[in-house]
């Protein structure tokens, strides 16, 4: 925890460093789990339930998998507190049978018991575009490629603190709730077209010679982002900056390159010798029909 919960705070709990890493039953009693400062009116996420949800139509829903309930419930209660309305499962099977298209981000495990979340996340991607947040408690680029690689849209690594996963849910959900087709009037759509590829400029609708290819939110945005621009040299921070809608930093290179490689796979005949999306050496990527 970065600071006393007893402390004199407007929020308790925006500061909260949440160690995911060490089991609850081992951890300092300040750390395992969020706690309930003096007068706060917060609730202990372990020892009480989450605040009743509104119910509202539209209200944004968000599935958290992952199979230690501790934190599924410190994760419930600092979301449920922003106006989610929350669901849970404690593994990978029965997330797989309560997903559908209300749902609008998924919060996943990486290292579960059974069905692992990099499985999880591939039969997800096989029918649903909703982002998706991995938990992990693994760092290295070759474990944020694999998570990548599998369709996963964001990364963020164990302990973390409530303003890191708010501000990402934010993001991401943000990204989501206006780009995706089911909330758009295409009554008035509009399309860019280059030499068989045709993409809708109001949702996530692309067809590759009349057929119709499945992108992910950000594979949608970037693929959007180069044909609006076409020709136009777009740096690995320009492209992050832009689609993520975040600051970047050096390990960024990897997240931009590995969407890159997806969405080639998905929409050139050769990748490994693209003609609609090209490298520039030392300086980034173009769209070049």
């Amino acid at each position: 925890m970065k600071g006393n919960p007893t402390t004199d705070l407007k929020n308790p709990v925006s500061d909260l460093n949440i160690n995911m890493n060490t089991p609850p039953q081992n951890q300092n009693k300040d750390t395992a789990i969020l706690k309930q400062a003096p007068d706060s009116g917060i609730p202990n996420a372990k020892n009480s339930a989450a605040p009743e949800r509104q119910n509202q139509t539209g209200e944004p829903t968000i599935l958290i998998i992952e199979d230690d309930k501790d934190i599924r419930d410190v994760v419930d209660t600092l979301l449920t507190h922003k106006g989610y309305k929350i669901l849970q499962a404690e593994d990978g099977i029965s997330a797989l049978k309560i997903i559908n298209e209300d749902i609008d981000l998924i919060i996943l495990d990486v290292m579960m018991p059974g069905m692992s979340g990099i499985e999880v996340c591939r039969e997800i991607r096989k029918n649903y575009n909703m982002p998706i947040l991995f938990l992990t408690a693994k760092s290295s680029d070759e474990d944020k490629t694999e998570g990548f690689s599998a369709g996963g849209d964001d990364y963020l690594t164990k302990p973390f603190s409530e303003t890191e996963l708010t501000a990402r849910v934010i993001a991401l959900m943000r990204r989501y709730q206006v780009y995706r087709g089911k909330e758009k009037d295409s009554s008035g759509e509009t399309y860019l077209i280059a030499e068989g590829l045709k993409i809708s400029e109001q949702f996530n609708a692309v067809w590759k010679n009349g057929l119709q290819i499945d992108l992910t939110d950000i594979e949608y945005r970037m693929l959007r982002m180069f044909m609006k621009h076409r020709n136009r040299i777009f740096s690995i921070k320009t492209i992050y900056e832009t689609i993520w809608d975040e600051p970047y930093f050096y390990s960024s290179n990897n997240t931009v390159m590995v969407h890159i490689r997806k969405l080639r796979k998905k929409i050139e005949d050769d990748p490994q010798n693209p003609t609609y999306i090209r490298t520039e050496w030392g300086r980034g990527y173009l769209f070049a029909k």
